[in-house]
C-alpha cells in the first residue's frame, strides 16, 4: 500500500514517540556511565606522563579499592591485574600520600620479628602457573619499575626465619616482578636494597631467562642517603634485557652505580635479539616476597604510592618530567 491513514500514521508516530521516552534515558544512563568510568580511568592516569601510558602494563595508586573487597587494589594500567593488600589488608591504607592533593598510600612492615610465621604486611599476586595478564612481560626486550617510597622505620629487619635474635636480612623488598617459575622471590625485575659485598645498597636486580643467573646495578651512593626515614622519595629502574643493561634513578635523576657480576650472566653475547622467557610472570611483590604468603623474607617497613610496572625502558627524560608531574600535582 502506498499511502497510509492518517490514524495509522498518527499511531505509528506516537508510538516512535513512547520508545523515544522509554530508551532516551536508559541510552543516556548507559552513556553517563560509561563516560563516568573513562573518566575516573582518565583521572587516575593524570599523574601519569603521556608517553608512559601505552606501556603501563600494572599502575597501583592505592586509591582504588577493589568494590566489596577493600583488601584488594585495583590495576590502573591496561593489564587489570589486582594484587592483594596480605595481612594488613585494608589497614594498609594509609592517608599519606606522595602526591601533592593526594589521599592513600600503603605501609608494608614486619609484624613479629621474633616469631617464624606468615603475618608480614606486603602486597601482590602470584600463580604457580603463571599470571596471564601480564603477559605483556614475557618475550620481553626490555622493563622499568617506578613508584615513590618512604621508609618508616629500621630497615633491613630482623630474620623471623632463624632462631638467633642478632640476625637479620640481607635485603629489603621495594618492588618486583616474579620470573616465570618463581617460588614467590625469584625475580625477572626487581627493586630493592641488598647486600653488596658487606655494604647494603639500593640496586636494580633483572634476570632475562627463567633458571638463569641474575644481574645487579647498585648505586654507589649510601642507601639511607637515597632512602632517608621519613621522606618520600621517587626511584626507577630501566632493564634492557636485548643490550644487558640496567640503570637507576632518584627523584628524576640518573644514580651513579656499578654491575655486580662479572661477564654475562644474562647470556647476550649472542648474535640476535634478546628477550625474556616466554612463561608469563608468576606475579608481583611489594614490601617483601612469597606474595602467595607461605613465607616471609625481606620485609620492608615503608610506605609506597604511584608504583609502575613497564614493559619498555624508560628514557632518562620520560623519569625527570614523570618525577616532576607527580611532585607538581599537574593533571
Amino acid at each position: 500500500m502506498r499511502h497510509l491513514s492518517a490514524a495509522v500514521r498518527s499511531r505509528r508516530l506516537a508510538a516512535v514517540a513512547v520508545a523515544a521516552l522509554v530508551c532516551g534515558p536508559l541510552a543516556a544512563t548507559a552513556a553517563q556511565a560509561d563516560t563516568g568510568a573513562a573518566r575516573g580511568h582518565d583521572q587516575a592516569l593524570s599523574k601519569v606522563l603521556p608517553s608512559l601510558r601505552s606501556n603501563l602494563v600494572s599502575y597501583y595508586d592505592f586509591e582504588h579499592p577493589v568494590p566489596g573487597h577493600p583488601a584488594q587494589e585495583r590495576d590502573r594500567g591496561f593489564s587489570g591485574t589486582t594484587i592483594n593488600l596480605i595481612n594488613g589488608g585494608a589497614a594498609m591504607r594509609v592517608r599519606d600520600s606522595a602526591f601533592p592533593g593526594g589521599g592513600y598510600s600503603i605501609q608494608t612492615k614486619q609484624v613479629n620479628p621474633a616469631t617464624k610465621g606468615n603475618d608480614d604486611w606486603k602486597a601482590g599476586v602470584y600463580s604457580a602457573t603463571g599470571v596471564p595478564s601480564l603477559h605483556a612481560f614475557s618475550g620481553a626486550k626490555e622493563a622499568s619499575i617506578m613508584g615513590w617510597f618512604k621508609m618508616t622505620g629500621p630497615n633491613p629487619a630482623p630474620n623471623s626465619e632463624t632462631a638467633s635474635p642478632s640476625d637479620y636480612y640481607n635485603a629489603v623488598g621495594l618492588a618486583g616482578l616474579l620470573s616465570g617459575d618463581s617460588q614467590g622471590h625469584d625475580v625477572r625485575a626487581l627493586l630493592e636494597v641488598i647486600d653488596v659485598s658487606g655494604t647494603m645498597r639500593v640496586v636494580a636486580l633483572g634476570r632475562r631467562i627463567d633458571g638463569g643467573k641474575s644481574q645487579t646495578f647498585a648505586a654507589s651512593e649510601d642507601w639511607q642517603s637515597i632512602l632517608p626515614i621519613g621522606e618520600w622519595v621517587f626511584l626507577a629502574a630501566s632493564y634492557d634485557y636485548d643490550h644487558g643493561t640496567m640503570k637507576l634513578y632518584k627523584n628524576g635523576k640518573p644514580l651513579d652505580g656499578f654491575y655486580t657480576t662479572a661477564g654475562d650472566p644474562w647470556e647476550v653475547g649472542t648474535p640476535g635479539t634478546h628477550v625474556t622467557s616466554s612463561a608469563d610472570s608468576r606475579g608481583i611483590k611489594i614490601g617483601g616476597s612469597f606474595p602467595q604468603n607461605t613465607a616471609e623474607k625481606n620485609a620492608c617497613d615503608c610506605r609506597l604510592d604511584g608504583l609502575m610496572f613497564l614493559n619498555r625502558a624508560v628514557t632518562d627524560k620520560e623519569v625527570w618530567q614523570q618525577y616532576h608531574r607527580a611532585v607538581s600535582g599537574r593533571h
